[in-house]
């Protein structure tokens, strides 16, 4: 069976580069994928996975696992790498966290990650709501454990407190590239902001935290050690890994396709360099075997 590359796939308007073999991934099927999918749609709620066109959606679909995001599907933000439309955000809808809940609650599901678009636009960011998630995922889906895949809120330490004290299993938040590449990767975010969401919900409120970087985006080997360093240093236990792939030809280009033996040479090295666990490889996402990485907190 021929495989294809699903970002280039959906993006038609992408120029055509050929990709490394160990890039390439088939397109989502299989029941468990339509399944999912008519969940999503009949409680009218957005994934990560299709917003963000994924390569891994139909893995991880057909898997039983997704990633849904909360809070529309239009960001404030307009990140150089990121396919999730910016533009005027609707008001957040009061019975997204009951539909989040309902819908988790009909899937065999030991794990949920949840994240969100920037809302900017929002006094808190969006943080209450988030709150109003996770406690109704709580309520409804007791045995669930659940990954906050979060803003950085501009720093706002009251925002990011009124997450924390909702208290998910894993607060996660993706610094995505290196600090001298953020204005241009990154404009409207701060390294910073990011750090300082990590290290708030690591050391005031103990928290397991996460975080995910993207390489072939022009950085170098030192910047991706210090990075490393930098999120061990806020107590970050878990970092993704993975390889940057453009979604069209209107975001920022690859500079670089970075070979799976470099990045297994980063997981060793990010783990001796404090990071508890470290995911890494070309098709590594922030949720992909997000449940894996919390079991390997758990069992270290």
């Amino acid at each position: 069976m021929e495989h294809k590359d699903i970002s280039l796939e959906r993006q038609r308007a992408a120029p055509r580069r050929r990709l490394p073999d160990w890039l390439k991934v088939p397109l989502p099927g299989g029941d468990s994928y339509r399944r999912l999918r008519a969940l999503v749609r009949k409680h009218g709620l957005h994934t990560v996975c299709e917003s963000a066109s994924c390569p891994n959606i139909g893995h991880c679909w057909n898997s039983g696992t997704l990633t849904l995001m909360i809070l529309g599907d239009r960001c404030t933000r307009a990140c150089g790498f990121c396919d999730v439309p910016t533009g005027r955000p609707s008001p957040p809808r009061t019975d997204e966290p009951e539909e989040v809940g309902a819908m988790l609650g009909q899937l065999p599901l030991r794990y949920a990650v949840i994240t969100s678009v920037d809302r900017d636009d929002l006094a808190d960011g969006g943080a209450n709501h988030w709150a109003c998630v996770i406690r109704a995922i709580r309520q409804k889906c007791p045995a669930v454990k659940v990954e906050a895949l979060i803003p950085d809120f501009r720093g706002d330490r009251d925002a990011i407190a009124t997450v924390c004290q909702a208290a998910p299993d894993v607060l996660a938040h993706n610094v995505e590239t290196v600090a001298s590449l953020q204005t241009k990767i990154r404009p409207q975010c701060r390294y910073r902001w990011s750090l300082k969401t990590l290290e708030i919900a690591r050391r005031q409120f103990g928290l397991d935290t996460k975080s995910g970087l993207m390489l072939g985006l022009g950085e170098t080997r030192p910047e991706v050690v210090q990075t490393m360093r930098d999120l061990a240093g806020v107590g970050c236990k878990i970092l993704s890994l993975g390889q940057y792939l453009r979604p069209s030809n209107k975001h920022v280009e690859v500079t670089e396709f970075i070979r799976p033996e470099v990045f297994r040479e980063y997981r060793q090295l990010g783990e001796s360099l404090g990071l508890q666990h470290v995911e890494a490889g070309p098709l590594v996402r922030s949720s992909y075997h997000a449940d894996r990485q919390a079991d390997a907190l758990r069992n270290a």
